[in-house]
């Protein structure tokens, strides 16, 4: 039945901004400073305190809508967002809504190899709320914490255009990729820096009417993204299939239990009754202000790709994984910096290191190995010091300890053997016991070659330069 539906969603992703004070107030953004010390009369809602705006908030909020391709409104305002929580203590958000500062953008993704444009529709700024926890203290109490109050947001509200949890997820990873790129947000989901919700809908294909939406909340991850749609969208199949009705509603998704479980229904949602903030003018934005923060935007991982592609003339593949996260195109461009080899070092990134690091579990922050260092490994090879195969073995050690592969070859003794009348003297010692085997080759046997070849490595605990080898051994076998 799955082939008979096809699935609407669109994402609303939050981002935290990385400014060092908050939205409405000086109070500190520092992400893990203890419960409550964070605050002031501004963040925590009390009676007379006013909002400032911080103008560092709007920058970031502009150069988000301009990389995205946003028009930026010359006028937005701030509204009030009434709603009842624990960790709301004014009671209302600062949002905005009517009169947005972003509009009308797109991110163009790709996904199976295809191209495709996802609509930003708006993006906006607010608040964000503090955060209740429930596993600290008493078992039947629940802890407010207002740090997080009033720490400055945006939210990019796409169309409802993704057909998949894959294209769904590749849209995060291209916004996540983007917002980092920009430096303004630092796109760490565990943390709560980046979140988004899924609103997800079914209709049978070819239809054009959209069916009965619900909406996953505070989704964390890219895993828990896309396994949620995966899990809702089989759900409202089977609901639609048995004759039954999908009902609006706000959902949670449990990643123990692999399903997502009712927040709210439609009965029970809120009435946000948003009017404009009277403490807060309009928010008026000028053309000279607009076009400073344009011509300061960095290289985006879009034109960094077709960079890599031409200028380097890498596979779209490499400069797709290579340009994915900003910290990991800076450690190729300094190492093609150090020695230019972008094709060979694009390689020992994407599988020796990139391969350690997904086999580990560990992050590329962790990483010990510096971009002259791997220059320094390439180069080595290029010049016939080190076999590719001793490179991969002082690699290992290199991602190990740290240390220059310079230090780990003069401590191993691994230098690859390139001295000519070393190597011809072991080949005239080599073929002169193996007269058989000579005669074989010279009379057609040219599989025996390979056999060479092995015994001179062999003599040489594998430090022969191969090539050097094959061109000695070839010439002295053709010799009657």
């Amino acid at each position: 039945m799955t082939t008979a539906y096809e699935a609407i969603i669109g994402l609303e992703v939050h981002a935290q901004l990385l400014t060092t004070s908050k939205l409405f107030c000086g109070c500190s953004t520092a992400f893990g400073a203890p419960p409550n010390s964070n605050i002031c009369p501004v963040c925590t809602g009390q009676p007379g305190a006013l909002p400032v705006l911080n103008q560092r908030a709007v920058e970031f909020a502009i150069r988000a809508g301009l990389a995205l391709h946003c028009r930026i409104a010359p006028v937005s305002l701030f509204a009030r967002k009434n709603y009842f929580y624990p960790d709301l203590p004014k009671g209302y958000q600062i949002s905005q809504y009517d009169q947005p500062l972003c509009l009308g953008g797109h991110l163009d993704i790709s996904c199976d190899g295809e191209a495709k444009r996802i609509t930003i529709l708006r993006i906006h700024m607010e608040e964000d709320a503090g955060k209740s926890t429930h596993d600290i203290g008493q078992a039947t109490t629940s802890h407010v914490d207002l740090n997080r109050a009033c720490v400055p947001l945006i939210e990019i509200v796409s169309g409802p255009d993704l057909r998949s949890p894959q294209e769904a997820g590749q849209y995060l990873r291209a916004l996540r990729a983007i917002l980092m790129y920009l430096h303004i947000c630092d796109g760490n989901m565990e943390e709560g820096s980046l979140r988004c919700d899924a609103n997800i809908s079914i209709r049978p294909k070819g239809s054009t009417v959209f069916g009965t939406r619900t909406e996953l909340k505070n989704l964390n991850s890219f895993r828990f993204l896309e396994r949620a749609l995966a899990y809702e969208i089989e759900r409202q199949i089977d609901v639609v299939s048995a004759g039954g009705t999908v009902v609006q509603e706000t959902l949670l998704w449990d990643e123990k239990r692999g399903r997502t479980l009712s927040m709210r229904s439609k009965e029970e949602a809120h009435d946000y009754r948003y009017f404009p903030d009277p403490d807060l003018p309009p928010l008026v934005v000028d053309d000279a202000m607009i076009g400073a923060i344009r011509a300061a935007l960095p290289e985006l991982p879009e034109a960094k790709m077709a960079r890599y592609t031409g200028e380097f003339g890498l596979s779209a593949y490499d400069a797709r994984v290579l340009t994915s996260e900003k910290a990991l195109a800076t450690f190729f461009e300094h190492a093609v910096t150090a020695h230019r080899a972008p094709k060979k070092i694009a390689n020992w990134i994407t599988t020796e290191l990139l391969g350690r690091l997904n086999a580990r579990g560990e992050s590329f922050e962790s990483l010990r190995i510096t971009p002259p260092q791997l220059a320094g490994l390439v180069a080595l090879v290029d010049e016939g010091t080190i076999s590719g195969k001793m490179a991969k073995q002082v690699f290992d050690t290199m991602y190990a300890t740290g240390e220059a592969p310079q230090a780990i070859i003069a401590r191993e003794g691994l230098s690859q053997v390139s001295d000519s009348a070393a190597l011809e003297t072991m080949i005239d010692e080599l073929l002169a016991t193996q007269s058989a085997q000579v005669a074989a080759y010279r009379q057609g046997k040219t599989n025996l070659f390979g056999f060479f070849v092995g015994q001179i490595m062999k003599k040489t605990a594998g430090r022969a330069n191969p090539a050097l080898v094959n061109a000695l051994l070839r010439k002295k076998l053709e010799e009657e």
